[in-house]
């Protein structure tokens, strides 16, 4: 709508510039005509005898022609084309201007006349016209000053008009700005309709839950205020996560940061977003394990949404910091917001989250959690509002067996259920021996229809339940997909180079399988991906399969109300449980819990739910320490005085009283402080001084970019100092001890027979460098004689060397099922240090980065990190760049004739899903259009570059 604009007289609103002015051919004529003007009027006025009667009717009536061309160019001017563009209210204005501007308005000037708000009296009407003729710019700045301080009399439906009018054209302006013509930006909250489209065919979703609809529309999610929402699994949380992700990068042009617990969730969900990316314009880039540049590579044209696990997305953050930046990110969205309460990993995610609050006001936090106990202190620590809700798209009922009968939970009841129904199951005397708690009579109530979860508390029984279900189930279940079983199992012998775990090669036929860490990452595909098309329909896991992606089941069984040796807590049972009941699949889920008693029965389904604390104080404190490392080495607090005030913006600050009874905020930053300078990581200007001014010393600065835990970072920096003095370079065994990570050490015993066998068989250089670093032959002949060892040897020093053998092997051979055997070490675990490793070697290139005496690693690690990371022979490594291609699958592709990230980026995925065996249609999408996203973030990145090497440099001397 238009605002009266008041001004005074004398005030020049157009300063220096006018934008009539910048027409020159329309002034050109004004000049010409004016002058001639001036000149015949200078000529008029002049006193004249009656012998010039003629000249001076000739001088008048050329004066009136001038004037009537001047009448003429300002109409031609105002009723230009380009004016039909303008709102309705300003269409009426202009009318009024050109009403007045008609012959029968005006009298005796050849400017249009303005009507002032002001009232014109009489006096002022008859008052005769200055002889001194005003330049027409003047009048025509005076003009405008006039209209814009005029009340326009305009009727309220114009008024009304014109609002809508300006509205559509201000959503037409955006939407052009940010799409092409075919696409439109408002009608899907706040979105164009194209993604609602996108989301019907990706994610085949038509229509969103009443309660989605209700938290979108949330004013706080409106006014950009940070969110904490909890509902049950499977609720569909996720979901509005990424529309308003979508709305960050489409509609406020900002990027977007989604942090995930797991590198398979990581992975998972830039296959799923790498679509919507090419389709809106947007990059989506993966932060996971060895993957992810610190800082991202800056973009001009694009907004870019980072998917990166608790880690990855720290360094993010910290590297966006250093380089300030960290207002680009105008989302973070955590999934699992509860893990702050886990840990190490929560309290690097407290740290993440505190910087970003501290640091940058105007980005927005969304936590998605489980029901907490105590969100409320979630909600001091986020400053935010909170929105729960008990949806689940398909109902879950809870059950109980104890012995022979089946209780439904309902905490209504004074013992929290009540009786279902007597079960009559008919055992042979060895089906009763071997399934006492008749899972298998349970499992086949439901399979092969519909599909099962067994949840075991170990990873041990996981294949012994999936071993003894198949001995006892009916020869008709082996027909069952039969073809597509085939072809799994040949997919499971191919990604074993020719071989298969025997459990997996007796129980795939009946459609049955196990999960947990000790399958590879090619085989845990392959399994999930048979699940999820019901190739598979039963399958025996732990614990971590109920964290992870998505396999939803009709019925969830838990063997046991244990993890390991460690009693179910509350939040696990419910996420286990939730598992129970596929949308769109199912009328219903139900889960069943095993017991042997039934007092136990109360503390899972009638207690309250847990507690979030903070874990800046885990491990004696290690979070809290790491955290003002970082916070000195960033320059966000360098006093004690800063440091306190950042603290008590944390978790830890809100729970202080729970966490920390004993030590005030206060005595903990100054406990930490004086440990740090202890340990060599800080320093201070004025030593015991609350004033003091607190700086980085250069071993803090590369432990803190390194992301190395300070338990470590003096003794890594003692082994690469060390390692130089004699670096072994015509093998990688030198290097990939240096990179083996600490923390593996004491979850692997060596075994001193294979350890002395493997030392004779490497080359006399490799053997001398084994004995420089403590582990001599005759060391090693001793302990698998077993004989006693006199001397003080390090055996810290020698188990790690026996993993570094254990990674030297198979970046050697590339066979991860013959260097498990070698090594009598499960396939998971291997698996497990291989990418512990990849990341470590990652995390000590950035610690050298920052040493300058330890330039010369710079190199080599790059290169090495590269092969751990992916450790297969080179001509795979393009192939398993593209997020969720495994090795497996790399050689498929490869065979099939694609053999670069280009091929894959250009191929037809109905021609790959045809080509490549056991690969379906909306996998081949996921796959092309993740090497799409990955091709063009690696052609923006070039692009980068070189307009950064072309742009003439600021400080440039003049």
């Amino acid at each position: 709508a238009l605002t009266p604009l008041f001004c005074s007289d004398s005030e020049d609103l157009f300063g220096d510039y006018d934008s009539i002015l910048g027409d020159s051919s329309f002034l050109a004529k004004l000049d010409d005509v004016e002058t001639s003007i001036r000149k015949q009027e200078d000529l008029g006025s002049a006193p004249h005898h009656s012998s010039d009667t003629r000249r001076s009717a000739k001088l008048n009536e050329s004066c009136r022609e001038n004037n009537e061309l001047t009448d003429s160019l300002l109409t031609d001017c105002l009723n230009h084309d380009l004016l039909i563009h303008l709102p309705s209210s300003q269409l009426v204005l202009q009318q009024g201007v050109s009403d007045n501007c008609s012959p029968a308005h005006v009298e005796t000037t050849s400017t249009p006349v303005v009507i002032n708000s002001k009232r014109i009296s009489n006096t002022e009407k008859d008052r005769p016209a200055s002889k001194v003729r005003k330049s027409i710019t003047d009048q025509l700045k005076q003009a405008m000053l006039n209209n814009a301080s005029a009340v326009g009399t305009i009727s309220k439906k114009d008024f009304q008009k014109e609002a809508v009018v300006t509205k559509e054209i201000g959503i037409a302006l955006q939407a052009e700005n940010s799409f092409n013509s075919e696409t439109d930006l408002g009608p899907f909250f706040g979105l164009p309709s194209k993604v609602k489209d996108l989301i019907k065919k990706l994610k085949s979703i038509d229509d969103l839950y009443d309660w989605q609809k209700i938290c979108l529309n949330l004013e706080s999610v409106q006014q950009r205020k940070n969110l904490i929402y909890s509902l049950p699994t499977s609720g569909g949380k996720t979901l509005v996560a990424e529309i308003l992700i979508l709305k960050e990068l489409l509609c406020r042009k900002k990027d977007a940061l989604l942090i995930l617990p797991y590198i398979s969730l990581v992975q998972e969900k830039v296959r799923g977003l790498a679509s919507f990316g090419l389709e809106l314009d947007f990059m989506v880039e993966e932060y996971a394990g060895s993957k992810g540049r610190f800082p991202p590579v800056k973009k001009k044209a694009r907004r870019s949404l980072y998917i990166t696990t608790i880690e990855k997305g720290h360094s993010l953050v910290n590297s966006l910091i250093e380089t300030n930046r960290l207002d680009s990110i105008g989302l973070v969205v955590v999934d699992e917001l509860h893990m702050l309460g886990e840990g190490s990993r929560g309290a690097i995610l407290e740290m993440t989250l505190a910087k970003v609050l501290y640091i940058s006001k105007e980005t927005q936090i969304i936590g998605m959690s489980a029901t907490l106990n105590n969100i409320g202190d979630l909600q001091i620590f986020l400053k935010a509002d909170n929105y729960t809700n008990d949806f689940r798209p398909v109902q879950l009922k809870e059950y109980v067996k104890l012995k022979d009968t089946i209780y439904e939970v309902d905490p209504k009841e004074e013992e929290c259920f009540k009786f279902s129904r007597l079960l009559n199951f008919k055992y042979s005397g060895s089906l009763q021996k071997m399934d006492p708690d008749h899972i298998v009579a349970l499992v086949t109530e439901v399979i092969p229809v519909h599909s099962c979860l067994v949840f075991c508390a170990t990873k041990k029984n996981c294949e012994n339940v999936a071993g003894m279900i198949c001995k006892y189930l009916a020869r008709d279940f082996l027909r069952h997909k039969e073809e597509e079983k085939s072809m799994l199992l040949a997919a499971l012998r191919s990604s074993g180079n020719g071989i298969i775990c025997p459990v997996l090669q007796k129980t795939v036929p009946y459609g049955v399988a196990y999960h947990h860490s000790g399958l590879t990452s090619d085989e845990r595909k392959l399994v999930e991906e048979a699940y999820t098309s019901q190739t598979l329909c039963l399958l025996a896991c732990t614990s971590t399969l109920a964290a992870g992606i998505n396999l939803p089941a009709r019925r969830v069984i838990l063997r046991s109300p244990y993890v390991a040796t460690d009693f179910l807590k509350r939040s696990q049972y419910k996420q286990m449980v939730g598992r129970a009941g596929r949308a769109g699949i199912d009328s219903m889920g139900e889960s069943i819990l095993i017991l042997q008693e039934k007092d136990k029965l109360s503390n899972l389904v009638c207690a309250p739910m847990e507690n979030c604390y903070s874990n800046l104080m885990h491990g004696e404190g290690r979070g809290l320490l790491s955290l003002i490392l970082s916070l000195v080495g960033l320059n966000i607090t360098l006093t004690l005085e800063k440091m306190r005030e950042f603290l008590s913006g944390t978790l830890l600050g809100v729970q202080e009283a729970h966490v920390s009874p004993d030590r005030s905020l206060v005595v903990l930053v100054e406990q930490s402080v004086e440990i740090l300078r202890k340990e060599g990581l800080i320093s201070s200007s004025t030593d015991g001084q609350v004033s003091a001014i607190l700086h980085i010393t250069k071993l803090g600065r590369a432990t803190y970019k390194g992301s190395v835990d300070l338990t470590y970072s003096n003794v890594l920096y003692r082994d690469l100092s060390k390692g130089l003095e004699g670096l072994l370079l015509n093998s990688f065994l030198h290097l990939v001890y240096l990179v083996t990570p600490y923390d593996m050490v004491p979850h692997c015993k060596p075994d001193w027979m294979i350890y002395y066998t493997q030392f004779a068989m490497l080359s006399s250089a490799e053997q001398k460098m084994l004995a420089a670093l403590g582990v001599p032959e005759s060391f090693l002949a001793r302990k698998a004689a077993g004989q006693s060892v006199k001397k003080a040897w390090d055996l810290e020093v020698a188990s790690r060397l026996y993993l570094a053998l254990v990674l030297y092997s198979l970046l050697k051979e590339t066979d991860l099922w013959r260097v498990s055997e070698r090594f009598q070490l499960t396939r998971g675990f291997v698996q497990t240090l291989l990418s512990s490793s990849s990341a470590f070697c990652s995390c000590v290139l950035h610690f050298t980065e920052e040493m300058e005496e330890l330039w010369p690693f710079k190199a080599l690690l790059a290169e090495l990190t590269r092969r751990l990371t992916y450790c297969v022979q080179a001509e795979l490594i393009p192939l398993m760049e593209v997020a969720g291609v495994m090795e497996a699958r790399a050689k498929q592709l490869y065979n099939a004739g694609y053999r670069t990230l280009t091929h894959l980026a250009n191929a037809d995925p109905s021609l790959l899903a045809k080509t490549v065996e056991n690969l379906f249609k909306g996998q081949a999408n996921q796959i092309v259009a993740s090497a799409k996203m990955l091709l063009q973030e690696k052609a923006e990145a070039l692009q980068e570059e070189v307009d950064d090497l072309l742009t003439k440099p600021a400080d440039l001397p003049t």
